[in-house]
């Protein structure tokens, strides 16, 4: 996972500011607000500054739902570590000049940007993505590729981290995303908190399909939550993707077949992905031993856990521990 380069000011937290235009949509400002803004008692800290901003004083949400005043002015932006850019169904309608010059200021100084939905087109249309990857929702691709052709648009993705750009192809992947931006800066054990907080999955890799084929099941109850919940309890155990078709009575065949029409990703995938995340809290938790760790959570060796962790996360083992382990005692003096 690249990460951006802004850095907030010593003594205060990685402040988020989300700019609000006329039109946004509500849910993705809802979005921003569940995962930035609220409080974490259950976590003992705030883990974000959070903040709104617009160009006037009273903005007009999607389609006149209501009106939102009592915010900050768009100077607020040039505060930001992170900023999330506006997203707006009129998509060709272009975006107000002052909005696209604080997106150019926020990239200049090293600022994370993040686009949910159609905020992509804003990013593309203050030339920050040009030569970048990114998302959008798919009922825009043609539109937006026609327009910005410069951008390498991933189209079958839920989310795209480019390092210090990162977009959201739809309304419920701006979850997915931001719960990814807390994992990426706080870990995965305060990442799983919010999740819990939200009653949310806590991780959709960005990689899975944006849209997932629910078939109306021919059985009673062709969920995979009870073989998932089950798979989760046993992850040092050496299951394999014919163990778990075997529990759920079904051939590895239709496996595969639910597990792309449910979650939109392999059960291989998906058993890497949480073996991962586990991994993760362990180190979060304070084991020390690598090979403790690779036991635990059923990659085998800490050769095995150190590819994947570098792979899937951009970090070592221990430059992992660094940034979301315990802190370190403090030696006795002499």
């Amino acid at each position: 996972m690249p990460q951006g380069s802004s850095q907030p000011a010593a003594g205060r937290p990685h402040r988020v500011v989300v700019i609000v235009d006329e039109n946004s949509n509500p849910f993705e400002l809802g979005c921003a607000i569940e995962v930035f803004g609220l409080p974490r008692p259950e976590i003992g800290r705030d883990l974000y500054d959070f903040r709104l901003c617009s160009p006037e004083p009273r903005t007009l949400m999607r389609d006149g739902f209501f009106t939102l005043t009592g915010v900050a002015d768009l100077a607020a932006a040039d505060e930001a570590d992170t900023l999330i850019v506006p997203n707006r169904p009129d998509v060709d309608v272009p975006r107000r000049a002052a909005v696209l010059d604080a997106v150019r200021r926020a990239r200049d100084r090293g600022a994370r940007l993040v686009g949910f939905c159609s905020g992509a087109f804003t990013l593309a249309e203050a030339g920050v993505l040009d030569g970048r990857r990114a998302t959008a929702h798919w009922r825009w691709a043609d539109s937006f590729r026609a327009r910005f052709p410069a951008v390498r648009l991933e189209t079958d993705v839920l989310f795209v981290d480019d390092g210090d750009i990162l977009t959201a192809a739809g309304s419920a992947a701006a979850l997915d995303l931001g719960l990814y931006v807390v994992r990426r800066d706080h870990g995965a054990e305060i990442a799983n908190a919010v999740s819990r907080r939200l009653v949310f999955a806590g991780h959709r890799d960005g990689g899975q399909r944006q849209f997932v084929e629910r078939p109306v099941p021919r059985v009673a109850d062709s969920s995979l939550a009870p073989l998932l919940a089950w798979a989760q309890e046993h992850l040092d155990a050496p299951l394999t993707v014919s163990g778990l078709a075997a529990r759920a009575t079904v051939s590895p065949a239709t496996l595969h077949r639910r597990f792309r029409a449910q979650l939109g990703t392999t059960p291989l995938a998906w058993l890497t992905g949480e073996r991962l995340a586990l991994a993760c809290r362990l180190i979060e938790r304070g084991e020390p031993r690598l090979d403790v760790v690779a036991r635990k959570c059923g990659l085998g060796t800490a050769a095995n856990l150190r590819a994947l962790m570098r792979r899937e996360t951009g970090l070592t083992p221990s430059a992992y521990r660094r940034r979301f382990g315990p802190p370190t005692a403090p030696r006795p003096a002499a």
